[in-house]
């Protein structure tokens, strides 16, 4: 520690900052870096401590690496560190993806650019179907946990896990933008089933269900009264809760605005509303991004994807492209700011309360139900994806990237870097494009 016990803000600056822009490689490697700096390297936070903090952010709505990478920057200076930690592990990213996005959105980029773009799209549907598989062993071995609860009585966890798969492919393929209410649907059902199976009475035992048990149900339904006051172990955060849901309801309220309103809206349902990881932005802003606001071509929106992907620091860096395609620098900023801005309220204003959020049942059955919805929107995506492709050597190169991450299992960054590379190859020998 610096500065009479504590990390100095310009530390955090720099350690955050670095780590954003090496960060390639999507959440595994923003936090194998977290991780190396906090608990190996300086010894900032325990082995234990940082694994809740992983826990805890995977739990949240929106960017879980970010959110982590705000979280540990808090555990350290409070709501300042949290701001500056989190800004520093967000710019280089972001300033590389609206760079990128000048280049490759432009009116009339270079042969060569249009050639890398077509190519590294082409591989993105190939990605989201790794992304997909990858989430698939950890949320259905949580849907089939349901048996070995200590009720005893939550059966069908893997029949409803398919079937909640179902609901999120069908809505990524027909509902577009409205795929939140289903993912928020599944996650409901989830809590209803499971709620009602720790309530019934095991054969041959007394029921205990109106019991005012002590444990971590109880221990949630007492929120506000104080006793949690340092759950995570870490300092206060600035402010209270009262002023958060109506910030955020502000939000979507200007979604039917159309213009800089819709971008806020499109950019709040990925940064506040999405469950699974970084990937699920692709189906929550698709629809909105090609077909009901026309702010970028099917190929662009692959494009953005991809730059999402081969840039450094978060996934969701998407929307920024997405943004750009929408209104330029400003449009690439103000989506950023939209879809990161609940990350840091999540963490600043709930912090001290993660215990609490672990320990509850409820959030527990909530993801239980939404993850499988998710995963099926990721792989549903892949579809419309794929038949955006305009050109039929595009089919060859999808083909390769499925082959090489889904057998090979090599890298998203690396696959889509060949792909482009393969599409400059294309330009150059007269295939087309554009």
């Amino acid at each position: 520690m610096e500065h009479g016990g504590q990390v100095r803000l310009r530390t955090i600056a720099r350690e955050w900052g670095r780590i954003g822009l090496v960060g390639f490689g999507g959440p595994p490697a923003h936090i194998l870096l977290l991780r190396r700096l906090c608990v190996e390297r300086r010894g900032w936070l325990g082995p234990a401590e940082f694994e809740d903090g992983i826990a805890t952010t995977n739990l949240l709505p929106g960017p879980a690496s970010t959110q982590l990478a705000i979280f540990t920057a808090w555990r350290l200076r409070g709501t300042a560190g949290a701001l500056v930690g989190g800004l520093c592990f967000i710019a280089p990213g972001l300033v590389l993806i609206l760079a990128l996005s000048a280049l490759f959105l432009a009116g009339r980029p270079p042969l060569w650019v249009l050639g890398a773009a077509a190519g590294a799209g082409a591989a993105v549907p190939a990605v989201a179907v790794q992304a997909a598989a990858a989430l698939v062993p950890g949320s259905l071995g949580r849907a089939s946990a349901g048996a070995a609860d200590g009720t005893g009585r939550v059966r069908g966890g893997r029949a409803r896990w398919y079937g909640y798969a179902l609901a999120g492919a069908g809505a990524a393929l027909l509902t577009g933008p409205w795929l939140v209410l289903v993912v928020v649907a599944t996650g409901l059902a989830e809590v209803v089933v499971r709620s009602r199976g720790r309530r019934a009475p095991r054969p041959g035992l007394p029921d205990v269900s109106a019991r005012d048990d002590t444990g971590a149900v109880g221990a949630v339904g007492a929120a506000g009264d104080g006793s949690d006051a340092d759950d995570a172990g870490g300092p206060p955060p600035g402010g209270g809760r009262r002023g958060t849901l109506p910030l955020l309801a502000a939000v979507p309220a200007v979604g039917g605005l159309g213009g800089l309103g819709a971008l806020a809206w499109v950019a709040f349902k990925v940064g506040a509303l999405s469950y699974g990881g970084g990937f699920v932005i692709i189906p929550l802003m698709r629809d909105d991004a090609v077909h009901r606001y026309h702010w970028m071509t099917d190929g662009q929106f692959l494009n953005a994807v991809a730059l999402g992907q081969v840039t450094p620091g978060p996934v969701v860096h998407t929307v920024s492209a997405v943004g750009y395609a929408a209104a330029g620098t400003l449009g690439g900023l103000l989506a950023a700011a939209v879809a990161f801005g609940p990350s840091f309220l999540f963490v600043i204003l709930g912090a001290r309360h993660f215990g609490r959020l672990r320990a509850d049942p409820r959030v527990q059955d909530f993801l239980t139900g939404a993850g499988p919805a998710v995963i099926g929107a990721i792989a549903g995506s892949a579809l419309p994806l794929a038949a955006s492709l305009a050109h039929g050597w595009q089919w060859g190169v999808l083909a390769a990237a499925l082959a090489g991450l889904t057998v090979a299992r090599r890298g998203a960054v690396g696959a889509l870097l060949v792909a482009g590379a393969l599409g400059v190859v294309a330009a150059l020998a007269g295939l087309p494009v554009a």
